[in-house]
């Protein structure tokens, strides 16, 4: 084996480099040696970590869910969880140590100089500006053209619309776009994303990775990326730094008689059971621009059955779980509920409907109060529909977590304490705790790693056996579509293309 390929192997050339034609990185922009940060009497938040980060690169930070991949990439902008503290090793960025700055030194390094777009760019959006004031707010240079030229360079059509949108009228790609046209405007010398393609499908991660190395090379970027996507590190890493999760204490799941792979739905329901909705129609509308985000769709999700939702980015998926979930209304269509009518906002529906119907978001670092420990979250929809007395409430709390397979004294710590996976399942225990009996997914497994989506696809299999809930599931990963759903709705610009039994719909992933 060459030099060259040995370097590649290891991570430090990218796979797409020509033999012979690397070469040596410029001076560090940022360099981190033994880095250990924890919460003072609580968990280990990054083990020790070195990785050293060069302009014109991309470095990818790879690893578990758990292993301090996001709370690396805070370190590096100052911005560590509440409580957290650097208890080990050296930061230096860009000639600074971060987590010492005062707030305006600090201001001016995030507003000039290093540029952060997270997990969940679309919370970081406010939903009432356009995108063309969403970026204009950033670029020194508010111009038309500099406007449309941060957006084109993002991959974004700026002749459809697009830029006199709000974000709830855009795909959850676009919306990252977005967010990063807004991080460029600033013109950055470090750019840090925090999963960059969760949630997109195959063609758009594609184009984010190209993306990412022609801003490495046209701009001279030094780029870091957290990521659990190798098909995104092959495309596009220059090195790779794989960081290791302390060891958690887990818990056994509770025995149960059924087993834990995927049941088959119910039968004998009669029809009409279940959660079904008929040509519901929704358009996106603004100044002298109309958008039809979805197109007389049918869907229908039986009593204790998994059913899958696909679809490229922008087709309509989650605005159709939203729909479902009563979070947006519809121009036209209804929904019913066991053939009864159901309301189209969450608004107009009873506590009952509520509490039949439950949404388990694609963040829930956003859905859940950082304010509120994991206890206090999961006891409010206890008080609220289950009528629990105060006293019983911490009991079913532990009962809850211990569901998740989260340890009980969990229940203690708040949600930046916890990694992706442990916050995913705290949300999934939220929704549990109202009972449901139709529980909404969205894309709950895009930003885990291969292993923790498995564990928590299997767990969802064994809670909706336990609980003989629905499942309604959108995902980008076929693979899990494949193993876990039962029948399957593929959308397409906003309409049904197709539906089924998942063998006979999907290709084989």
């Amino acid at each position: 084996m060459s030099d060259t390929a040995r370097r590649a192997e290891a991570g430090t050339v990218p796979p797409h480099t020509p033999p012979g034609t690397e070469t040596a990185p410029r001076a560090a922009v940022a360099t981190v040696t033994g880095l250990e940060i924890r919460v003072p009497d609580g968990p280990v938040l990054l083990q020790p970590t070195s990785v050293t980060i060069h302009p014109g690169r991309v470095t990818a930070l790879t690893g578990t869910s758990g292993s301090g991949k996001t709370t690396l990439l805070r370190a590096l902008i100052g911005h560590l969880p509440p409580g957290a503290a650097v208890t080990a090793g050296t930061l230096d960025v860009l000639g600074h140590h971060p987590p010492t700055l005062g707030s305006e030194q600090l201001r001016q390094l995030r507003r000039c100089r290093v540029a952060y777009v997270g997990q969940d760019p679309g919370s970081a959006l406010n939903p009432r500006m356009k995108v063309r004031r969403l970026v204009a707010e950033m670029a020194p240079d508010r111009s038309d053209a500099t406007i449309l030229g941060l957006l084109r360079e993002c991959r974004l059509p700026v002749d459809s619309g697009l830029p006199d949108r709000r974000p709830a009228a855009i795909s959850g790609g676009q919306q990252r776009r977005v967010a990063l046209a807004r991080a460029l405007a600033r013109t950055p010398d470090i750019l840090l994303l925090d999963e960059p393609t969760a949630g997109l499908d195959t063609a758009v991660r594609d184009e984010i990775a190209e993306l990412l190395r022609a801003l490495a090379a046209g701009r001279g970027l030094a780029i870091v990326m957290a990521t659990h996507d190798p098909e995104l590190v092959d495309s596009c890493a220059d090195h790779v730094v794989r960081l290791t999760a302390p060891r958690q204490r887990t818990v056994p799941p509770p025995r149960s008689p059924e087993p834990a792979l995927r049941p088959q739905p119910r039968t004998g329901e009669g029809t009409g059971r279940g959660l079904t909705a008929a040509a519901v129609s929704v358009t996106f509308r603004g100044p002298g621009s109309r958008h039809r985000a979805l197109d007389t769709i049918d869907f229908a999700a039986s009593p204790g059955s998994t059913t899958g939702i696909v679809g490229p980015s922008g087709s309509g998926k989650t605005t159709l779980l939203r729909v479902l979930a009563g979070l947006h209304p519809v121009d036209t269509g209804h929904l019913t509920l066991d053939g009864h009518p159901l309301p189209d906002t969450a608004r107009k529906r009873t506590r009952e409907h509520q509490r039949r119907i439950q949404l388990v978001p694609q963040n829930p670092l956003a859905a859940l109060n950082p304010a509120r420990t994991v206890g206090a979250a999961l006891a409010r929809p206890l008080r609220l529909h289950g009528g629990l007395p105060k006293h019983a409430v911490p009991g079913r709390v532990s009962e809850l977590l211990q569901q998740v397979e989260l340890p009980a004294d969990f229940a203690a710590r708040y949600p930046a304490e916890l990694s992706g996976g442990q916050r995913q399942r705290v949300s999934i225990a939220r929704a549990l705790a109202a009972g449901p009996e139709i529980l909404l997914c969205d894309e709950i497994t895009s930003a885990l790693d291969p292993d923790t989506a498995t564990a928590v696809m299997e767990l969802l299999a064994r809670l909706r056996t336990e609980r003989t809930m629905s499942l309604v599931m959108v995902s980008h990963e076929p693979h899990l579509v494949a193993a876990y759903t039962d029948t399957v709705h593929v959308l397409e610009n906003g309409r049904l293309a197709r539906h089924g039994p998942t063998a006979s719909t999907l290709p084989s992933p």
